[in-house]
């Protein structure tokens, strides 16, 4: 196998990782590799350290967030560990460097009297598509979730949201003509798997409806297909914007969610299995920056005992 180049050692690599992992996943690993990794990569016999630098650098000139730069190289030392198992080259030994991110951006969130805005809003004006958004501020779904949540998922015996299934537009690298399909797959971590009670206005809401509907049907399209995530976006981009809300990002929802959990007082690991996360530690580092007071009461805590 001596001799061969990463476009072509990348090929058998897709062909193995194809079978190990979801087409959601392996999309986005073909796209990155032919957009970003083979025109700069795909003709060389080796990769170097040097090299690899030079093209996180240069990446994150080109305007690539940190995280995408990272996924890059791992896609990149994927294909190359692939090919030492092959004899190609030796076992890629890089220590890759990266600038210090000298700022941290936080996810916009509503405040609380936006937050109970919107909810009166679509307890006064109920749509399935509004429903929808009701739904992510009391419950936290992603916008994948709750695209993909039909009226069986949602249990009125034991009041809960049984979120099973994530809706996606999935890139396909290995078909000719038509470019991408929808897919209503598992969610990515088994944690995403999840049970998440209603709260007790949502309750009173659906449970006229939900014995109404087709439980087979698509919550947001009260239909056989579903609304896609793209088509969703713009709804609510209209929606906010027709109730004079800030310019919030959808995914916002979720974390006005979480951020109103935490102003209650709920208990850090009980948040983290509501919104699926893999760890308590990506609930910490997303959602719990004490402020001015609470730093004060912290000091004045210490020295309390300490008296």
């Amino acid at each position: 196998m001596i001799g061969k180049n990463i476009r072509e050692v990348s090929e058998l690599w897709k062909r193995d990782k194809k079978q190990f992992v979801k087409a959601a996943s392996y999309s986005t690993y073909v796209l990155l590799l032919n957009k970003h990794i083979l025109p700069v990569f795909g003709e060389a016999t080796s990769v170097t350290e040097d090299d690899v630098q030079a093209f996180v650098l240069m990446k994150l000139d080109e305007g690539l967030s940190m995280k995408s730069v990272r996924e890059l190289v791992l896609i990149l030392k994927m294909i190359v560990r692939f090919g030492a198992k092959m004899d190609c080259w030796p076992v890629p030994d890089w220590n890759i460097r990266y600038p210090s991110e000298t700022t941290q951006t936080h996810m916009t969130v509503l405040n609380k009297q936006d937050h109970r805005r919107i909810i009166a809003y679509i307890k006064d004006n109920f749509t399935c598509r509004n429903l929808g958004i009701y739904i992510c501020l009391s419950a936290g779904l992603r916008i994948g979730e709750v695209c993909a949540l039909q009226w069986k998922d949602l249990d009125m015996d034991n009041e809960v949201i049984r979120v099973r299934k994530t809706l996606e537009r999935v890139y396909l690298p290995d078909s000719e003509g038509k470019h991408s399909r929808l897919i209503v797959g598992r969610p990515k971590t088994q944690n995403a798997l999840r049970e998440i009670p209603m709260s007790r206005d949502l309750i009173r809401m659906i449970r006229p409806l939900v014995r109404l509907m087709n439980p087979d049907f698509f919550l947001l399209s009260n239909a056989e297909r579903p609304v896609e995530p793209k088509t969703y976006r713009l709804y609510y981009k209209t929606f906010m914007a027709g109730l004079g809300m800030p310019d919030i990002k959808f995914h916002g929802l979720r974390h006005s969610f979480a951020t109103r959990c935490i102003e209650s007082g709920c208990d850090y690991k009980t948040v983290s299995v509501l919104l699926g996360h893999a760890n308590i530690g990506t609930t910490l580092n997303l959602y719990v920056h004490p402020n001015l007071d609470q730093k004060k009461k912290c000091i004045d805590k210490v020295f309390r005992v300490l008296q």
